[in-house]
């Protein structure tokens, strides 16, 4: 005769090996991987469902015998089952368990009500599984498995003839049974603790992830052969993978480690299951495999790389043992293969706007006043009779300017050489108008910073053209180059009649103002380049007109947004 606290100590007892055996099992790597998956497939269910399965049969054979009952913790294994793995390891398990039960005695006094409550049991934590949020599963858990046993005590007092034994069955079990079912909600915590891990896992994967991200973004800024290996030699040292290899829709781009050398890269057309890969959009993981290419890798990982909205590569990730590719791993990769398409598609944007800015820099460049072509040819040729050496030189100033224009490219170039193409402008224009035109310069010596070409002589013409030569008498121009802080202040300015409000409006707008092109050609080149346009003024008299330049020369800040 076992006494009521005798019984509880048994049910605890069986529940805790349950206990135990559940947590060697999630020290296993199979298992882990298992409990930190969203999905589960066929086979992984029945897997689960055998276990839980085995766990409710041993329960049933280790079960105290009292008046033809047995006190056991079949219930707290069906319900474990169900509520952490869903409604068809439930279901299954409760039918296996309760046929079990059945079967073992068939006439006896409680077989049908635990076949019935060992059923009600799967359904019930099948619904918990789906219908309960994550953190409450544990306590209804035990809510439902009391309820469970309390109907089994119900049964049992309605099914027993006389009813005197189905009420003393239930008056020496009940309380054993009823309050073992709070062994549910301690199994559901542990094998919940480590299905939690994955949050954990996934964090610390994001933060790797991000970490080569930060290693590699400055390889991004040009994308070629070169920086892509570069790439894929940060991301294999950092997470520590025998190979790496990214590829576009055809080719194999870039591949560092082991079996690099049977690769011709940039001509290497791409596998087979790299194609299946990009054609479905989705991860390839093969863990035990031998690749036909490379025999001595045994893992890998394929992960396809998007740009707005379509496959444009992968991402491979090899390892020389078998089974390395692993949910963290997984999930690392993933995190890394979005961040490097969007690297790839922002530098892809990036480039795309420097060639759309650099041609249309040329071709502000290229634009040359033709009528200053025929004004200097007007003016050397009524210089070949009256002064040939003046001719002379006006002809090798209008040649060097000619030359200066001609070879332009996309390259930056010195300040100094830039004031000479002025130099050579204002030496032709001084041909035509004498002493009505006088030039002043004012330029610190130890300026030498890099320019775009004909920034400064567009804005001479300006000031001459459309400030001097309007003017009746004399006129002066003064070219200004002068530090001014962290930046160089690059200043024209006339003493011609002003220049009209309006027209100030219209180039801050952008827009014509007239027929001073190339008012709008500097002020367009230099917000392309700096970020900043042309500071106009108007004096009394005449006109200033200045722009600023870093002093290393390089890119304002607001050009890169």
């Amino acid at each position: 005769m076992h006494s009521m606290f005798e019984m509880l100590l048994a049910v605890f007892d069986r529940a805790a090996l349950m206990l135990i055996c559940l947590f060697f099992l999630t020290r296993t790597r199979a298992f882990r991987q298992l409990l930190q998956k969203e999905q589960h497939t066929p086979r992984e269910r029945a897997a689960v469902t055998a276990i839980f399965s085995l766990f409710a049969l041993f329960s049933t054979y280790s079960g105290i015998n009292v008046e033809g009952s047995l006190v056991n913790v079949r219930v707290i294994a069906v319900m474990s089952g169900g509520i952490l793995f869903g409604p068809w390891v439930g279901i299954i398990t409760g039918l296996i368990a309760g046929i079990h039960r059945y079967a073992i005695d068939v006439h006896g006094i409680t077989a049908v009500p635990c076949l019935i409550t060992s059923v009600v049991a799967g359904l019930m934590s099948g619904w918990i599984h789906q219908r309960v949020d994550k953190p409450r599963r544990w306590s209804v858990g035990i809510a439902a498995g009391m309820v469970c046993e309390s109907l089994t005590m119900l049964l049992v007092v309605l099914w027993a003839s006389p009813l005197s034994l189905g009420l003393e069955i239930v008056s020496r079990i009940a309380v054993p049974m009823i309050l073992g079912a709070t062994c549910i909600g301690l199994i559901v915590l542990l094998v919940q603790s480590v299905e939690d891990e994955k949050e954990v896992i996934a964090a610390r994967q994001a933060k790797l992830a991000l970490d080569i991200a930060n290693k590699t973004l400055p390889y991004f800024r040009n994308i070629n052969h070169a920086s892509l290996t570069t790439i894929c030699d940060i991301i294999r040292g950092d997470i520590k993978a025998d190979a790496v290899a990214i590829t576009d829709t055809k080719n194999v781009l870039a591949y560092v480690g082991t079996g690099a050398d049977q690769y011709n890269i940039g001509h290497e057309i791409i596998s087979d299951m790299t194609k299946e890969t990009l054609r479905r959009g989705k991860i390839t993981i093969k863990n035990n495999d031998e690749m036909h290419r490379t025999p001595q890798i045994h893992s890998l990982i394929i992960i396809p790389l998007w740009e707005k909205g379509e496959v444009t590569g992968s991402l491979k990730i090899y390892y020389c043992r078998a089974h390395k590719i692993t949910y963290s791993l997984k999930v690392m990769a993933v995190g890394l293969s979005q961040m490097i398409s969007t690297q790839m598609e922002v530098s892809r944007t990036e480039q795309l706007r420097e060639m759309a800015n650099k041609a249309e820099m040329r071709a502000l460049q290229s634009k040359i006043n033709p009528h200053f072509l025929f004004n200097a040819l007007n003016a050397i040729s009524s210089s070949i009779r009256l002064n040939p050496d003046t001719a002379r030189q006006l002809i090798i100033n209008l040649s060097r300017y000619l030359r200066y224009n001609l070879e332009l490219n996309d390259e930056l170039i010195d300040l100094r050489k830039e004031l000479h193409q002025v130099q050579d402008y204002i030496a032709i224009e001084q041909a035509r108008f004498g002493s009505k035109l006088t030039v002043l310069y004012d330029v610190d010596e130890e300026i030498a910073v890099p320019i775009p070409s004909l920034l400064i002589q567009p804005l001479v013409e300006n000031a001459i053209v459309h400030g001097i030569q309007p003017c009746r008498g004399k006129g002066v121009v003064s070219i200004s180059v002068k530090h001014a802080g962290d930046r160089i202040r690059i200043a024209v300015q006339d003493t011609g009649n002003g220049i009209h409000p309006e027209v100030i409006e219209r180039v801050a707008r952008n827009e014509m103002p007239g027929n001073k092109i190339g008012l709008l050609n500097v002020h367009h080149r230099v917000s392309l380049m700096y970020g900043e346009g042309l500071h106009i003024r108007r004096l009394e008299p005449g006109t200033e007109i200045a722009f600023f330049i870093p002093r290393e020369g390089g890119k304002h800040p607001a050009a890169l947004v």
